[in-house]
C-alpha cells in the first residue's frame, strides 16, 4: 500500500457511514446473535481458536452477516479477502484462487475467502468455487438474506456450516444507539449529543432488529438537529419520529420473509383465526406485497379449506379479487381484509382437497377404467348399436331427482372420494344425500 492509498484508506474509514464505523472489531463488541457467538457456542470458540471451517451466514439485512466476516478478518491469522457476489465476476474468482495458492505454496498460510451476496452467484460461478474449498485453498464465508438451501449450490452447502442470524432484540439495538451516541472514538459523540430514553425505545422498537436502520437514524438525527441554548445536540421522540418516517420490514417478495408471511396469513385463515389473519394482511400491504397475489391465496384458501363447508366464501374471495384489480391501493386493503375476514371465520372443510386427492391417487394406480356403458354418449353416429347410453336412468324422472345406478366403473364399485364433514353446509349436504339414497332404497323395496 502506498502513501495514496493508505490515505485514502484513513479518509474512507473517516467519512464511512455511522453503522460501518460502528463495526465491532473483537467478538466481544458483538451486540446480539448469543445463540451462535455465545462464549460456550461451536462458532465463538472456532473463531477464537482461529480453527474456522467454510461457513455461510444467513439471516435478515442489519444482523451482523458482514460484522462477523469482519471480526473473523480481525482475528485469523490467515489470509484474508472480500468480494461481492453483485460485481464479482469469474476473473476476480480466479485472481483470488491464484493468491489463495501462492498464500499456501510459499507461506502454509491458508485463505479466508468472504463473499457478500454469495446466493447472487450463478451456479457456474458456485461450482467452480467447489474444489478449492473442497481441498482447503479456500475457507469460505458466505453472507446471504435468502435461504441458502435453496440459493445456495448444494455441494458447496454440503461443505460448508449453515448459521442463521435472527434479529436483534431491542435491548442489543438500544445498546447500539447508546454506543452510536456517545462513543467519541467511532461514534458520534464528537457532536456532543444526548438522546432521550424514549426516543432510545422509539428508535429500537420502529428498527424492527435492524440495526443498520436505527444507527442511520441516529446518525441522521444528530447531523440535522440544531443544537439546543445548551450547546448540546438533543434527539427527542420528536427528531426521532422524523428520522424513521416508517418502520422497517423484513420483507423481500421473493425470498424467507415473502413466504413465511404469506403461509402464515394462509395458516391463520384455515385456523379460524381472523385477528392473526387480518395482522398478516396488514404486514404484506405495508411491505408493498402485490394485492392480487393475496386475493389469489385467498380465493385458494376458500376452496381449500372452507369448501362446501360455506360455499359463499369462494364467491366472496373471487369478487374480492375482481374488487381490488379495479378499485386498487388503498381502498383494496379495506376489501382484502373483508373476504380473508370473511374465509377465517366460516366453518372449515377439506373433503373436497381429500376427495380430489384421493381420486388423482386412484386414477394413477388403476389407468383409464372402462366407463359404465349405461353413462357413455348415445349421440353419435353407430352407439346405439354398440350399447352406449342403453338402460340409462334420467335422475329427473324420480323421485327427489336421485335414482341408484352404477357411476363409477364397475371396478370401483363402493368406492368413496367426497366425504362431506358435519360442519356449516356440508351438514346439510350430508343429510341430504343420506335422505334421497334411504328414499330411493324404499322405491325400490315397494
Amino acid at each position: 500500500m502506498d502513501l495514496f492509498d493508505y490515505m485514502r484508506e484513513t479518509n474512507r474509514e473517516k467519512e464511512a457511514p455511522l453503522a460501518a464505523r460502528l463495526r465491532p472489531r473483537t467478538l466481544d463488541e458483538v451486540v446480539g446473535q448469543r445463540h451462535i457467538i455465545g462464549k460456550d457456542r461451536l462458532l465463538y470458540r472456532a473463531i477464537m481458536a482461529d480453527k474456522l471451517s467454510s461457513v455461510i451466514f444467513y439471516g435478515p439485512p442489519g444482523t451482523g452477516k458482514t460484522t462477523l466476516a469482519k471480526v473473523v478478518a480481525n482475528t485469523t491469522s490467515a489470509a484474508f479477502t472480500q468480494i461481492n457476489a453483485t460485481v464479482a465476476g469469474k476473473k476476480d474468482m480466479e485472481e483470488v484462487v491464484k493468491a489463495a495458492k501462492d498464500n499456501q505454496g510459499m507461506f502454509g498460510k491458508k485463505t479466508i475467502l468472504f463473499i457478500d451476496e454469495i446466493h447472487r452467484f450463478n451456479k457456474g460461478q458456485q461450482d467452480y468455487l467447489l474444489p478449492f474449498v473442497e481441498d482447503g485453498t479456500l475457507v469460505l464465508i458466505g453472507a446471504t438474506t435468502e435461504n441458502p438451501y435453496f440459493e445456495v449450490n448444494g455441494a458447496l452447502l454440503s461443505r460448508s456450516v449453515v448459521f442463521e442470524l435472527k434479529p436483534l432484540e431491542q435491548e442489543d439495538i438500544r445498546e447500539l444507539i447508546l454506543r452510536a451516541v456517545y462513543d467519541k472514538e467511532r461514534g458520534m459523540g464528537a457532536y456532543d449529543a444526548v438522546i432521550e430514553e424514549d426516543a432510545v425505545r422509539f428508535l429500537a422498537d420502529m428498527a424492527g432488529g435492524d440495526a443498520r436502520h436505527a444507527l442511520n437514524a441516529v446518525e441522521l438525527g444528530v447531523l440535522t438537529t440544531r443544537r439546543s441554548g445548551d450547546q448540546k445536540i438533543h434527539i427527542t421522540l420528536e427528531v426521532a419520529q422524523e428520522c424513521i418516517q416508517k418502520r422497517a420490514v423484513r420483507y423481500d417478495k421473493t425470498g424467507d420473509c415473502h413466504y413465511d408471511t404469506i403461509s402464515a396469513f394462509i395458516k391463520s385463515m384455515r385456523g379460524s383465526d381472523p385477528d392473526a389473519a387480518v395482522y398478516y394482511l396488514a404486514r404484506m400491504l405495508y411491505a408493498g406485497e402485490d394485492i392480487k397475489f393475496i386475493a389469489r391465496r385467498i380465493m385458494i384458501c376458500a376452496s381449500e379449506d372452507v369448501g362446501n363447508a360455506d360455499p359463499q366464501a369462494l364467491q366472496v374471495a373471487v369478487h374480492a379479487s375482481l374488487a381490488v384489480e379495479r378499485i386498487g391501493m388503498p381502498e383494496a386493503q379495506i376489501i382484502l381484509a373483508h373476504a380473508a375476514s370473511y374465509v377465517a371465520c366460516a366453518p372449515k372443510s377439506n373433503a373436497a382437497v381429500n376427495a380430489i386427492g384421493e381420486a388423482m391417487r386412484t386414477v394413477e394406480e388403476t389407468g383409464n377404467l372402462p366407463i359404465p356403458p349405461h353413462l357413455q354418449d348415445a349421440h353419435y353416429k353407430g352407439a346405439a348399436k354398440l350399447g352406449h347410453g342403453l338402460d340409462y336412468k334420467y335422475a329427473h324422472e324420480y323421485p327427489n331427482h336421485y335414482v341408484e345406478q352404477q357411476y363409477l366403473p364397475y371396478e370401483l364399485t363402493g368406492k368413496e372420494f367426497y366425504r362431506p364433514t358435519g360442519n356449516g353446509y356440508e351438514q346439510k349436504i350430508r343429510e341430504h344425500m343420506r335422505r334421497i339414497k334411504q328414499e330411493a332404497k324404499r322405491e325400490e323395496t315397494k
